[in-house]
């Protein structure tokens, strides 16, 4: 499934460097609105009032909620004439949003599916 940055996986112990920028990017699926706009560019690049109108917000509620993505590094956006595209920067967030879907649908239904013994962490 996963398949890190140039084919590679993270391996071993995370540091505590790597956790924080990892807490504070997935921070962001913590508020539904982001959530929603993430997912509506998931499908495909728009405008903020293309973006407004597909999550049902105020055009300025959603580029406040833009600039935050974009410091963070999660949306791109490519100036066209007047307006402002916005996209996901690239398809890792597209997979952790599927991914955070089939959890919660899995949950929903209750259904576990165990993790596979290579995958499970060592007790000892």
């Amino acid at each position: 499934m996963g398949h890190g940055v140039d084919g590679w996986t993270h391996v071993g112990q995370m540091d505590a460097e790597l956790a924080r920028a990892v807490a504070e990017r997935m921070q962001v699926l913590a508020t539904p609105s982001r959530v929603l706009i993430l997912s509506r560019l998931k499908e495909g690049s728009c405008s903020v009032g293309e973006l407004a109108e597909a999550v049902a917000m105020q055009q300025s509620a959603v580029s406040q909620q833009l600039r935050q993505l974009r410091h963070l590094g999660l949306v791109v956006g490519e100036r066209r004439g007047k307006q402002v595209i916005y996209g996901l920067h690239d398809g890792h967030l597209a997979e952790l949003i599927d991914q955070a879907v089939f959890h919660v649908e899995h949950l929903r239904i209750g259904d576990r599916q165990p993790v596979a013994p290579e995958r499970q962490i060592e007790t000892a």
